[in-house]
């Protein structure tokens, strides 16, 4: 099921692309077609008709991911809690913890460096020459910058109830942590809360496999909307930057790979395997939040234990961000050079550092990557506006940087898992509901 799945994929992406761009292209006969028909009012013009067909294609997309964000509050909760308790000790949790937080901390530095020296070597916004607008002038993007007490307003939750409402995952680790170590400490009676969630992993993937036959048809609606709407012009105004970013973010999955090899050796071409439907699910539909639970059967597949996998994945969403950590930089100094505002390199480097910092407190915001840049491009003297400059395309962008969070969350786990002691064999049994076929959630091909 999962390589026919990734086929259906494909295909849907391609075909989104074809219909997209020949709607956009073709508007004012569509549109004449449609007033012949009486579908569209006379008045109407062409670019309000290709929005709101975009909206219309915008709605397929929409059920997709409000049915994944269904999943994903009850899977994080119950395989976290399996996972803290089949690691049997607190020590263990808290080993597995520090090695995940110094694994993103690395990662994330490694991420932000290699954004700065590309946007360096690659220079895409000098040639733009751009006057500085007026200081009163901004992107009209809500701001947030770094505040302790949000950051553990966020992280600590004050009902379990309102998070999972929300889909917060952080404060959801948070209190799946607790819960995990309190069944650990109170021992044989906790046990049928052991079983429970166990059932409840079994039944929640079994949730997923049902949700994702819908993921073909979610792919071509979301490629049709923002061709449909923004057409083929949108990338060619800005292909050089476009072009650099991916060419950052494809540097910085090869060196997540290639990290990846360093701890697993030639095992890494399964793993690669492994993972590309869920980062091609979170390409095509610019949410890595969408291919979670094909992440985490991923990595069952691949052998990753799952007290591993199930803790480290849910804490990569805030921590480990890595194709956004990389763009924010990429796209705070192409702005930087769009207007020719020169910073010295002390001042780049604690722009990176900021980024990194003010990045933890925003989980869970739309366009978090935005936001973040939003907040601290008048820290250091760059206009505000300029965001207007990446707006257009951003949605494009976000496809890319949402596939490498995948990457490098999937690639984390493994290493974890490694540095834990290594990997053990699928164990179908554990996940699949009973008398379930033999082509059943981890058996996919």
């Amino acid at each position: 099921m999962a390589k026919r799945l990734t086929t259906f994929i494909l295909i849907g992406l391609v075909l989104g692309l074809v219909v997209g761009w020949g709607l956009n292209t073709n508007g004012d006969a569509v549109l004449g077609f449609f007033k012949q028909i009486g579908w569209a009012k006379p008045q109407t013009d062409t670019a309000a008709f290709l929005k709101e067909l975009a909206g219309y294609f915008g709605i397929v997309t929409t059920i997709f991911l409000r049915l994944i964000k269904m999943i994903i509050a009850p899977l994080v909760f119950t395989t976290l809690v399996v996972g803290i308790a089949h690691m049997g000790d607190t020590g263990a949790l808290g080993r597995v913890g520090l090695k995940s937080l110094g694994w993103f901390i690395c990662a994330s530095l490694m991420s932000l460096t290699l954004g700065l020296a590309l946007v360096h070597l690659l220079q895409p916004g000098v040639s733009l020459g751009l006057p500085i607008p007026p200081a009163t002038a901004d992107a009209g993007i809500a701001k947030t910058g770094f505040d302790a007490a949000d950051l553990v307003k966020h992280i600590v939750p004050q009902s379990i109830f309102d998070v999972m409402a929300t889909n917060e995952i952080l404060p959801i680790v948070v209190f799946s942590v607790f819960f995990g170590v309190a069944i650990t400490a109170v021992g044989e009676r906790a046990r049928p809360l052991v079983r429970a969630a166990e059932a409840g992993v079994a039944v929640m993937l079994q949730i997923t496999d049902y949700v994702m036959r819908f993921a073909p048809f979610a792919v071509f609606a979301a490629v049709a909307a923002t061709l449909t709407e923004h057409g083929p012009k949108v990338i060619g105004g800005l292909a050089y930057f476009m072009g650099s970013v991916y060419l950052g973010l494809g540097l910085l999955w090869l060196l997540l790979i290639g990290l990846a090899a360093l701890f697993v050796g030639r095992r890494v071409f399964d793993l690669i395997r492994y993972i590309r439907e869920p980062a091609l699910l979170a390409f095509s539909t610019a949410s890595s939040e969408a291919a979670f639970p094909r992440t985490l059967e991923a990595l069952d597949r691949f052998g990753v234990p799952r007290r591993i996998s199930s803790f480290v994945l849910p804490l990569g969403y805030s921590f480990n961000l890595d194709g956004s950590m990389m763009y924010m930089t990429f796209a705070s100094l192409f702005i930087a050079q769009a207007y020719g505002v020169h910073l010295p390199l002390g001042t780049q480097i604690g722009m990176l550092l900021m980024l990194m910092l003010t990045s933890k407190g925003i989980a869970g915001v739309p366009r978090a990557s935005l936001v973040v840049i939003a907040a601290n491009l008048s820290n250091f003297g760059i206009p505000e506006a300029g965001l207007l400059l990446v707006l257009g395309v951003d949605q494009f962008l976000d496809m890319g940087r949402s596939a490498t969070n995948v990457v490098g969350n999937a690639v984390a786990a493994t290493v974890v898992a490694k540095w834990e002691g290594g990997f053990e064999a699928p164990e179908p049994v554990a996940i699949e509901p009973p008398h379930a076929p033999s082509h059943g959630i981890s058996g996919h091909a």
